[in-house]
């Protein structure tokens, strides 16, 4: 009996009356237009008589299901349903439906939404004063003088008859708001649950938001990881000829001051996008490229005792500011991680080229060509991986999104990177 009560009177039971009270007062435009259109039919007021009321209600429910094909339906009912039916959120579609499908099945939860809120609010509306006026016949004088009172409390009657209907009536009027409350709660799954469509948009919105924070991670370890490899090497190399060599020691202390200072300044910038919480501005973030950090990258490189002998060709113009921007950020990446392997795991001199080049496709289409070579350290020197290669496929990842290649492992004797990117057509 307690879970019964409960479950009728109880805080959620109550929010999906209002819920139901809401849909009723939904639907009292779309009634109003209706009653409009049966009084001009019949000649009359159509609130005269019980049958135009009805008949003016039927018509707007069609009224009421034919706005609900406009987006906004979908995702206002969904928010009345969690906040209010206590139906789970994953249960339930995100945005405006996309096909429809789902603007067919959110037309049939509008139209019954607003239809049963109409009848449950005109029960709560009417039943109340009614049952309550029952329930007092027996105890009140004055409305046993009254027309109600003649009819249930006289001779021939049970005197608390009256009091026991009125007691009825406001149990019915629990029971079916309780009633109708269940039933929409259990329909709004099937009517505003999400649809292939919608499952497929989701999916498609997770992986967008995956590869931009995986591109933000590989800024991160491209940046970071460069930075500790040349630092370390840069420290070492100023302690190994610290009473020798100061010149060498100071020129050693500010590119490690110099590479710091910007890996600082890049990694607040990726930090900041994330705790932001809005990963799709990566593109925001400043970003180093060839035209203006190439020869600082290449500079902090020989700092730290490593000879790098650079052969750039940017082609006509003789600027690399004139490539894309996109192919001059990602190819500054790849230059970074393949020296970042050179300081890390060689053995000597590495000699760079950056060229562009035509490309294959034929006459008027481009490509950027890196190459990176030196020689592979003994194994005893080989400082030991702990990235498990990921700054490799990081580079790969980064021609991949161009349409390009990279290549790295033996070669000849030595190690070698080599980075395909193509380019599309002449500088403009």
């Amino acid at each position: 009996m307690r879970r019964t009560v409960a479950r009728g009177l109880g805080a959620r039971a109550r929010l999906r009356w209002v819920h139901l009270v809401l849909g009723g007062a939904l639907l009292m435009p779309y009634f109003l237009l209706a009653q409009v259109v049966v009084g001009a039919l019949a000649e009359s007021n159509a609130l005269d008589s019980f049958p135009l009321i009805l008949a003016a209600y039927a018509l707007s429910l069609p009224l009421a299901a034919a706005t609900a094909v406009f987006g906004l339906v979908r995702p206002m009912s969904v928010a009345a349903v969690r906040a209010m039916c206590g139906v789970p959120g994953e249960r339930l579609a995100e945005g405006p439906a996309r096909s429809w499908a789902a603007r067919g099945r959110a037309c049939v939860w509008w139209t019954l939404h607003l239809g049963i809120g109409a009848l449950v609010s005109g029960m709560s509306l009417a039943v109340p004063p009614m049952a309550v006026a029952l329930i007092a016949l027996p105890f009140v004088g004055a409305l046993q003088d009254t027309p109600l009172g003649r009819q249930w409390f006289g001779p021939g009657t049970l005197p608390y008859a009256g009091s026991l209907v009125g007691m009825a009536l406001l149990a019915g009027l629990v029971l079916c708001a309780a009633g109708a409350g269940e039933l929409l709660a259990r329909l709004a799954p099937v009517l505003l649950g999400p649809t292939g469509a919608d499952r497929l948009a989701a999916a498609e919105e997770r992986a967008a938001d995956l590869a931009v924070r995986n591109r933000l991670a590989r800024e991160l370890h491209d940046a970071v990881g460069h930075a500790l490899s040349a630092v370390t090497l840069q420290a070492s190399a100023a302690r190994r000829v610290l009473d020798s060599d100061p010149e060498f020691v100071r020129e050693a202390l500010a590119a490690i001051e110099d590479t710091t200072r910007r890996t600082v300044g890049e990694l607040d910038a990726v930090l900041g996008l994330l705790r932001d919480g809005d990963p799709a501005r990566a593109d925001a973030a400043p970003a180093p490229t060839l035209a203006a950090d190439l020869d600082g990258l290449l500079a902090r490189t020989r700092a730290g005792g490593t000879a790098v002998a650079a052969h750039q060709d940017p082609g006509p113009g003789g600027d690399w500011a004139r490539l894309p921007a996109i192919a001059s950020r990602e190819a500054y990446r790849i230059v970074q991680e393949g020296l970042s392997n050179a300081l890390r795991h060689g053995g000597g001199p590495v000699r760079l080229g950056i060229v562009v080049r035509q490309g294959q496709e034929g006459e008027g289409h481009r490509e950027l060509e890196i190459s990176m070579t030196n020689p592979t350290a003994d194994p005893e020197r080989r400082e030991s991986r702990t990235t498990g290669g990921r700054g490799l496929r990081g580079a790969a990842e980064r021609a991949a999104l161009l349409g390009g290649r990279v290549e790295a492992g033996p070669y000849e004797g030595q190690w070698r990177l080599l980075a395909v990117l193509p380019l599309g057509g002449g500088p403009r």
